[in-house]
């Protein structure tokens, strides 16, 4: 049975936070789709709050923490990643940025991302698509096409007859995310296993 590796970021303040609830619910729906695909899954989860200091010494000296680098190296070594995030000012928290600040910018290239956030209010759900998506986009990260945004008022909400509720939302997005990550060829592209157009050409036959 092939074993894979899901590594969940939570950058929630409090504890416990609606934004580790929300990951944990991701979580949870990722792990039932593949285990009905009979994969085995190993789960870990990154919890920022905890890595704050670490993260703040690593801008000044240069250099991270064993904790911290352990936890780079968790999230770059994923068969699959969910990343979720409180909204602060109408974007993700300063310490999310942070964190994401420190991978390598190929690091995530092609690893299936599954993205989410939380807040007060549902007026601040454009932060998946204006901020985290775009964020993510850059460390070339494939990111499901179903995001979760969970308001105050979303939990205990079924929804409505317009609106899916939460967890239809969150089973929908496990599903997708869970799928991607099962579909994804073993292995990684390396920048140097890209084939220069000119090469194309080259190797291109004008019969």
């Amino acid at each position: 049975m092939q074993t894979l590796k899901l590594v969940a970021v939570s950058a929630g303040l409090s504890s416990p936070s609606s934004t580790r609830l929300l990951t944990d619910r991701l979580l949870q729906a990722a792990r039932y789709r593949l285990a009905e695909q009979e994969y085995a899954v190993d789960v870990q989860v990154v919890e920022l709050r905890d890595l704050a200091v670490d993260i703040a010494n690593n801008f000044v000296t240069g250099f991270p923490s064993g904790r911290l680098q352990d936890a780079i190296d968790a999230v770059t070594g994923a068969d699959g990643v969910i990343a979720v995030t409180p909204v602060f000012t109408a974007s993700y928290s300063g310490l999310f940025k942070s964190f994401f600040d420190l991978i390598d910018p190929a690091a995530l290239t092609g690893t299936p991302v599954l993205i989410g956030a939380t807040g007060g209010t549902a007026r601040h759900s454009l932060v998946l698509d204006h901020a985290l998506r775009p964020l993510f986009a850059y460390l070339r990260a494939l990111v499901v096409p179903t995001a979760v945004y969970a308001a105050s008022e979303d939990w205990g909400s079924g929804g409505d007859a317009y609106t899916e509720g939460l967890p239809s939302r969150i089973t929908r997005a496990g599903n997708e995310f869970a799928d991607t990550v099962a579909a994804r060829p073993a292995g990684r592209v390396e920048d140097d296993e890209v084939v220069p157009f000119e090469r194309q050409l080259a190797d291109l036959r004008l019969d």
